[in-house]
């Protein structure tokens, strides 16, 4: 296991293709989604082809990672710094199982996962976005550090843009 990254409660690797029946699940509950953009899978073969055609650690050095909690090994969900090579700019995202929602798990990855991109990955600036229904997202935003620039278009739907810069935290 290629661990990245560990909190108190949490373990943050690389995904691996065998993760594919987790991250199936996980995109077929459609509060989970609701406020992605993202369709669920077909199947979890089609997961597993997403995983084994995942190249962000290779291109970019980083990328969304599974996150593990500590006391049981399980995956219950996902973390993780995203670089746009359109836009040149690396943000902030997550998605956990419902059943771990409102237990912190997405504020303690995400705070690690900025930690990480400043220290190690010496980014000059992280962004979040989320639609602007989305207020748990939004105050996980908000908890990590990171501060509203503006309201932006996601996917024809209103959306918030935050940022936090090195300096700043």
């Amino acid at each position: 296991m290629n661990v990245v990254l560990e909190t108190n409660r949490l373990l943050l690797r690389e995904l691996h293709p065998d993760d594919a029946e987790n991250f199936y699940i996980l995109n077929l509950n459609p509060n989970v989604i609701k406020y992605t953009g993202n369709t669920a899978f077909k199947n979890i073969e089609e997961a597993r082809i997403f995983l084994e055609n995942y190249q962000d650690y290779k291109r970019n050095g980083y990328g969304r990672w599974a996150v593990i909690k500590k006391e049981t090994n399980k995956f219950i969900g996902w973390c993780g710094l995203k670089f746009d090579e359109i836009k040149r700019e690396t943000d902030i995202g997550f998605r956990f199982f419902e059943e771990e929602w409102h237990k912190g798990y997405a504020t303690e990855s995400a705070m690690a996962c900025v930690e990480h991109g400043f220290e190690k990955l010496h980014l000059k600036r992280i962004i979040g976005r989320a639609m602007k229904e989305n207020m748990a997202s939004i105050k996980v935003l908000e908890k990590i550090g990171l501060e509203y620039i503006e309201d932006t278009d996601f996917d024809g739907k209103e959306a918030v843009l935050y940022k936090i810069e090195h300096n700043k935290f």
